[in-house]
């Protein structure tokens, strides 16, 4: 998975349900399963399963990194979902940083007895710190990648989502927002248009 997917999907995990937000990391079943659909991206045991401790450090990683995806986009508006809860600015970019120093990505070289090579993973680091060094690590890529750019943030109503633009003339992070958008600017035209008939009757 490349690292701007990876990275959107990650900040994505809060989004706009029919009665509010959902949060994708919002008890441990939920992360489990998050993270076992992405485990081969992520570095981690498919059969992983989160605890409270990884459940809450990763969570804490998701504002840190939603807090520089606000930074990125300004001074078009962040995300609404949780603009006014973010963690600082310096805060997010020493916990981002710390995280992918947990377990850098860098390939390492391991030569068992036998003829083959292979790359190792970070000695010493479980699947949770792997698990947000790589996520980390795809924000940090693709903060400075040549995607920057694009981000966006969606302003269809009810939706919080970041997205890449990668159209020119795309606004919004999908057809369905949309879709939905239109029909909002329809009905306020339409109500206006109605009010304006109410004032000045014929």
């Amino acid at each position: 998975m490349p690292s701007r997917q990876l990275a959107l999907d990650f900040v994505g995990t809060v989004r706009a349900g029919r009665s509010g937000l959902i949060d994708q990391l919002a008890d441990v079943d939920a992360m489990t399963a998050w993270v076992r659909e992405r485990a081969g991206a992520l570095d981690v045991d498919p059969g992983f399963t989160a605890t409270e401790d990884a459940r809450q450090e990763t969570v804490r990683l998701r504002q840190a990194v939603r807090s520089l995806f606000a930074r990125a986009v300004s001074p078009e508006p962040p995300s609404r979902a949780d603009a006014a809860r973010l963690p600082g600015f310096a805060e997010s970019l020493d916990l981002v940083n710390a995280a992918v120093l947990a377990a850098p990505r860098s390939p390492q070289l391991a030569w068992p007895d036998g003829p083959e090579p292979r790359t190792a993973p970070f000695p010493g680091a479980d699947d949770a710190t792997r698990l947000r060094a790589a996520l980390a690590t795809a924000a940090v890529r693709f903060l400075t990648g040549p995607d920057l750019p694009q981000l966006r943030t969606c302003q269809a109503p009810r939706c919080v989502l970041y997205f890449a633009k990668d159209h020119p003339r795309q606004e919004w992070c999908s057809t369905a927002c949309g879709n939905r958008a239109r029909a909002a600017r329809h009905y306020r035209e339409h109500k206006k248009h109605q009010g304006a008939q109410e004032t000045h009757p014929l």
